[in-house]
């Protein structure tokens, strides 16, 4: 019998789904029910890799986890990778697909309709229920059209929805009652019910409100969840969340700068820097200069490493980098940032725009060059100063060069992996999820007489535990269960 599924749907982008389907997921695991996460279509440059070598999402990476069950190109059967003037890479059920600019992709969504319902199909026959999440709002009438992603979807699979509104950012009130009001009569009866999230202060105030949003809809209310502060101890998928201020931290010990530049990806490779107390991890914003007393300035990802090196130069921040090493000071580059390091930057094929060969950075004494074939694959290996990790890699190009000779790490076939500086103090790696592992962590923080203190995968653990009994305070899941079709 083909599992019940129930759809998640938002009033607007960063209202909380991806959490929303997280701690449900957990939650309806520790009831004993098996359980997949499922993203018809989602657009983020934070992806992962899944077992059979395909990549979704990284929300769904993490969902997947929260299901205890490992992640399938089935989970996020469309991912749309933005990139810089071919505008977005399309990803689908795990592999590259093409690329296209936003108007030419409404056209091309009625073709991945039938991927999607495949993949939809294989997740219901292996469990006992489907959470999906849609993407942005589903009051985005303007690309109702051939929507994939949303109500069109949710039409096509025959799944109810239940709408979710942010309190937060105010006017969830006209948010909700405004998606009703702009949808199609047989889109909105599709939804069930709707979900304040986010809120803060005495739920009391809140009861009218909820009244009133019932009242005006038609649908029910199913829960006002309370703001999850520890939500930030998460993997973020959405850039939003980079401009979240952090924490201060009083008795940080290193101080780790990452410039952040326009096409960033897979910035959760900074996540387990952050959670460390004695770490002071500072984004810094174009227009303002990277902190001369910094440790570590890290490179992280790019889905566009050629326009990201322009936009850096742009900014100045390649001059900064540059005092940074006279001082003596350490970088690491993280797969679009370690290509960033080298001599020159070559896309021969025009893979992420005009064929162009741009001057890189020149601090390590490699050359890459970009190529249509991706590499999707987990490793693990053992860096140079005998520290383990495993990670995963997830890039188009091949790095070359005489600081290869000098490889960051050794994966388990023997294989070099990355290229260090002469004096070790510019490492450049295509491994993300490397400072997740807490050895290879700790081996780094020790490179400045700190100490790593927390165990990261029993931190996300945790995290997502304490967010599922959250979620079971607060939200009808007993109704959600009765919903589901």
């Amino acid at each position: 019998m083909p599992a019940r599924a129930l759809m998640f749907a938002g009033t607007g982008s960063d209202v909380g789904k991806s959490l929303i389907v997280a701690g449900l997921a957990r939650a309806l695991t520790r009831r004993g029910l098996s359980v997949r996460p499922f993203k018809p279509q989602n657009m983020s440059n934070n992806a992962a890799v899944t077992d059979d070598g395909g990549e979704i999402g990284r929300a769904q990476a993490l969902q997947a986890r929260a299901a205890s069950v490992a992640p399938s190109v089935h989970m996020n059967p469309v991912l749309l990778k933005p990139q810089s003037e071919i505008g977005a890479q399309i990803v689908v059920q795990g592999r590259v697909f093409g690329s296209a600019k936003a108007a030419a992709y409404q056209h091309i969504k009625r073709d991945l309709l039938p991927y999607v319902l495949e993949s939809f199909g294989r997740l219901r026959d292996e469990a006992d229920f489907v959470l999906v999440e849609g993407a942005g709002s589903a009051a985005e009438i303007n690309l109702r059209a051939n929507d994939i992603a949303n109500m069109g979807f949710a039409q096509a699979a025959a799944v109810p929805v239940v709408l979710i509104g942010d309190i937060d950012r105010g006017g969830v009130i006209a948010s909700l009652v405004g998606t009703k009001a702009v949808l199609a009569a047989d889109d909105a009866a599709l939804i069930r019910g709707f979900i304040v999230n986010k809120f803060r202060g005495d739920p009391a105030l809140f009861a009218s409100g909820m009244a009133q949003i019932a009242q005006a809809t038609g649908w029910e209310p199913l829960g006002l969840v309370p703001h999850f502060s520890d939500a930030r101890l998460l993997p973020a998928e959405d850039a939003l969340a980079l401009d979240q201020r952090p924490r201060a931290k009083v008795n940080a010990r290193v101080r780790i700068a990452v410039p952040i530049l326009p096409h960033i990806a897979n910035f959760d490779d900074l996540d387990p820097l952050e959670a460390e107390p004695g770490v002071e991890l500072i984004r810094v914003r174009p227009g303002t200069a990277l902190p001369g007393d910094a440790d570590l300035v890290v490179l992280p990802g790019s889905k566009a490493t050629i326009a990201d090196l322009a936009a850096l130069r742009a900014t100045g921040f390649d001059i900064d980098i540059a005092a940074h090493r006279r001082r003596g000071g350490v970088i690491l580059g993280l797969c679009g940032g370690y290509q960033m390091l080298g001599r020159s930057l070559a896309d021969p094929d025009g893979v992420e725009g005009p064929p162009a060969t741009v001057e890189g950075l020149g601090l390590l004494d490699v050359a890459t060059t970009l190529s249509p074939q991706k590499r999707l694959e987990p490793v693990r290996g053992t860096s140079g100063d005998g520290a383990p990790f495993a990670g995963y890699e997830m890039h188009m190009g091949v790095t070359e060069g005489p600081d290869c000779a000098r490889p960051f790490a050794r994966l388990v076939d023997g294989a070099p992996e990355g290229a260090m500086s002469v004096d070790g103090r510019v490492v450049g790696t295509y491994v993300h999820g490397l400072l997740a592992d807490d050895r290879q962590r700790a081996a780094w923080l020790e490179r400045f007489a700190a100490t790593a203190t927390i165990r990261y995968d029993d931190l996300v653990e945790r995290t997502l535990d304490a967010l599922a009994v959250h979620l079971e305070t607060h939200l009808h899941i007993d109704r959600l269960l009765t919903l589901a079709r």
